[in-house]
């Protein structure tokens, strides 16, 4: 585990593969694709380092969500449209453990105050496998909201593949 919330590239990139398996646009290929560097970069830097990396990109996009709403439209306030708007929707993910929502919800309200949000996490020590998945919803969750901000699905899956393909770390 990396210190002071920094987080390795790969992990981060993996990170986003999680939300490419859950989204039902993301092609079948790709998806199998994805699937795949996720459990080699699990494999190499560990589902921790994974984990953190979702934990790490919740934070960018909430972040960008609160200080640059897409779309022009009005700002978000985090407290009584971006956290609520997560938080509800939570339950419609079977798998989504309920006791791991304080946390996750920790993570949103770290990101919200403009803190580092892997640093904070990295407080409580490792991210158990049940809270690592519910992170990976939230940020499936993000995501479509962001999307539903810009009224064009896709928009911030093609903004985050530009951005890894711009890093150096993109799909191989």
């Amino acid at each position: 585990m990396s210190s002071d919330g920094v987080v390795v590239d790969e992990a981060v990139r993996a990170a986003w593969d999680t939300y490419r398996v859950l989204e039902k646009r993301t092609p079948a290929e790709e998806r199998q694709q994805a699937q795949q560097r996720l459990k080699d970069v699990m494999d190499s830097v560990g589902r921790e380092e994974v984990s953190r990396g979702t934990v790490f990109l919740v934070g960018v996009l909430t972040g960008y969500l609160i200080a640059e709403p897409p779309g022009g439209g009005e700002q978000l306030d985090p407290l009584t449209d971006l956290l609520p708007a997560v938080i509800r929707r939570l339950p419609s993910f079977e798998m989504a453990d309920p006791e791991q929502v304080p946390m996750v919800t920790g993570v949103l309200m770290a990101a919200a105050m403009g803190m580092d949000t892997v640093a904070w996490r990295d407080r409580f020590g490792t991210i158990p496998p049940k809270e690592a998945m519910v992170h990976g919803f939230v940020l499936w969750l993000l995501a479509d909201l962001f999307d539903s901000l810009v009224d064009k699905p896709g928009t911030i899956d093609e903004l985050m593949r530009e951005t890894f393909e711009s890093m150096g770390t993109s799909e191989g």
